[in-house]
């Protein structure tokens, strides 16, 4: 039961972006301190796949009895969400030319404001579920 309380909400959606958003953190933070390196090449997380994916997983969530998108894998379990983060293994790739350290910096706050308004989403929805429980306004 408590597995149904959590995924009948967006907790489980918020979850992924956050996980992406500390993997690409994590990236970005190693370009910039890398970025003088000879011969380093810049690495980042494809977004636009990441959004692609988790779409897919999301709709095939509210949609369970349609067939599966090819650009998911099927889980055992059945679980959309878990597909988007088997996702993140593949979706890396290099970056040939040089790094521009202003574009480095701006992805990487364009991230963390994604990972702050997750976060703060996510914790919203908990509240609620708080209230929800304890039966109190």
């Amino acid at each position: 039961m408590e597995n149904s309380i959590f995924n009948a909400n967006s907790v489980p959606v918020l979850e992924q972006v956050v996980n992406f958003a500390q993997k690409r953190h994590s990236i970005l933070a190693t370009n910039i301190a890398n970025q003088r390196v000879p011969g380093y090449k810049g690495r980042d997380l494809n977004v636009d796949r990441f959004h692609e994916v988790l779409s897919e997983a999301i709709e095939r969530k509210n949609n369970p009895n349609e067939p599966i998108s090819q650009g998911l894998v099927h889980t055992k379990d059945g679980d959309p969400m878990r597909d988007v983060k088997d996702s993140l293994n593949g979706i890396l790739f290099h970056d040939e030319s040089n790094l521009d350290i202003e574009k480095q910096v701006a992805e990487l706050s364009k991230n963390q404001t994604m990972h702050n308004t997750a976060l703060a989403i996510m914790e919203s929805q908990f509240r609620l579920l708080g209230v929800a429980i304890s039966e109190r306004v």
